[in-house]
């Protein structure tokens, strides 16, 4: 006891310095806090005062309908590719001269197909005295009616072409 008794004054100046010190280090800790909780108010006060949680979910109400759009856009797609199937997307033409007495290559073969190979051709025959038109039905690549070689090469050349 007696020797605390005579330290009794540093043991006290140096606790006065420690509570000193401890004091400095809460003003210090407090004025950290206080510049924090301001840039942290700024912060969600947002853009144009706008609360931060108020402009997240406007940008999340826009995700979802660009989301929306985006599917439904997908869907127009996917209805215009399977119509495209259904459509002219190969032709082959051949001009040939049908009579060896009629001058130039006036008549004509035109083969019009879809992606599945079903269509029409389209043959113009000119003589000298008349021009008939013929029509012969497609499905999958073959005709119902016997073709002419004319009608036979557009086919096979229009067949072969890649879409």
């Amino acid at each position: 006891m007696e020797l605390i008794m005579s330290y009794q004054p540093i043991i006290l100046i140096v606790l006065i310095i420690l509570i000193l010190i401890l004091f400095l280090i809460i003003i210090i800790q407090f004025s950290a806090i206080n510049k924090l909780e301001k840039r942290y108010r700024k912060f969600m006060r947002g853009v144009d005062n706008k609360n931060i949680e108020e402009i997240i979910i406007s940008y999340l109400d826009r995700v979802d309908s660009a989301v929306q759009q985006s599917n439904n856009i997908k869907i127009s797609v996917e209805e215009i590719n399977s119509r495209l199937n259904n459509c002219v997307q190969k032709y082959s033409i051949m001009r040939y001269r049908a009579f060896e007495d009629v001058g130039s290559d006036l008549s004509y073969s035109i083969a019009l197909l879809d992606n599945k190979n079903d269509g029409i051709i389209l043959t113009g025959i000119y003589g000298r005295t008349d021009s008939t038109t013929y029509a012969k039905p497609i499905d999958k690549g073959l005709s119902r009616y016997e073709l002419s070689e004319e009608e036979n090469y557009v086919l096979k050349d229009a067949i072969n072409k890649n879409i």
